[in-house]
């Protein structure tokens, strides 16, 4: 199997022979569930042109899932890590099965409520941001003094660092976005990439599970919650094979429901996101820019790629659009 060497893993973890699949939908880690025939894991790995070294970093994945575990937020609890590369060819961690369901396609959303399932999500970034980080544990998971500065900085380095082609009007949304910088409030544990398909869903409606906290740092909630609102109007779902945002499906709550939800939960003050919806933007056509980079060269796996680089020419132009107050 591409990616996971099943060989060396049953050897390393002197099991019974296993068996794995790959997980679909993922843009940057691997992931795939294990199994030895009645143990159930699943297993986390860099891709196989990994270009963040603090995203990829395996051993901040199994610190960030052991410290919300241990505090009852919703989230797959680690069995172990590895970081002896000779093993798969990359550092992994394994952690828990849960058993859920991870929504992608509209027809799936539109046979349950949509409105309540959103407005859940809503408040479990809310619980997440109201853990106080030292008191879980991870008081120095990150700096939240100038995060957002660095994070324009960041994306900016990183977009230099896997870009392949022009993109007009990326350079003037990152100059706009380094001018006014908000100094954001008190820290949090900030999910870095929250959105409908990174969690597990019980039949119930429940969130089940938070995953894919490759980007987890201490920061600006309000970062969390302007990526959020941006994932929604993004066309990342699909109905028969087209992609489709889940804000223009039947029920989903409108942004400034979301927003009010999120307000009313963490008692944070919302009432100007304009910047951070415009760097959620930019931040989101980097990651995608550089998936993009990777379909390019070869080095994804798995399907749904090629549609990728047709979304970032659009989120520049909706960054630009948020600075000016829409």
């Amino acid at each position: 199997m591409k990616g996971l060497d099943l060989a060396r893993l049953q050897a390393y973890l002197d099991s019974p022979p296993l068996t794995a699949t790959m997980f679909a939908g993922g843009r940057s880690n691997l992931t795939y569930a294990v199994t030895d025939g009645t143990n159930r894991w699943v297993l986390r790995r860099p891709p196989l042109g990994h270009v963040l070294p603090t995203a990829h970093d395996m051993g901040r994945e199994h610190k960030v899932l052991a410290a919300l575990s241990a505090a009852g937020f919703p989230v797959p609890s680690p069995v172990l890590l590895c970081t002896d590369v000779d093993v798969i060819g990359a550092p992994f961690y394994l952690m828990e099965h849960v058993d859920g369901k991870i929504y992608r396609e509209a027809a799936d959303l539109e046979q349950i409520d949509l409105h309540a399932l959103t407005l859940t999500l809503v408040d479990t970034l809310a619980d997440l941001h109201s853990l106080d980080p030292v008191a879980i544990g991870l008081g120095d998971f990150g700096r939240p003094e100038g995060f957002n500065e660095r994070q324009v900085r960041r994306w900016k380095k990183q977009l230099d660092a896997s870009r392949s082609r022009e993109l007009a009007g990326i350079e003037e949304l990152h100059a706009r976005l380094a001018v006014d910088i908000p100094a954001g409030g008190p820290g949090a544990v900030v999910h870095g990439d929250f959105r409908l398909d990174n969690v597990l869903v019980g039949s119930d409606l429940s969130v089940k599970s938070v995953l894919d906290w490759e980007m987890s740092t201490l920061g600006d909630p309000l970062s969390d919650l302007a990526l959020m609102l941006v994932y929604a109007g993004r066309p990342l779902l699909f109905r028969d094979g087209e992609p489709v945002a889940p804000i223009d499906l039947p029920g989903h709550p409108s942004l400034d429901e979301m927003a009010a939800r999120y307000a009313e939960r963490s008692k944070r003050d919302v009432g100007d996101l304009h910047w951070y919806v415009g760097f959620a933007a930019f931040k989101l056509a980097v990651i995608l820019e550089g998936v993009h980079y990777r379909y390019t060269k070869g080095q994804t796996v798995g399907t749904g790629f090629d549609t990728i680089g047709a979304m970032v020419p659009v989120l520049i132009e909706q960054g630009h659009r948020a600075l000016e107050g829409h």
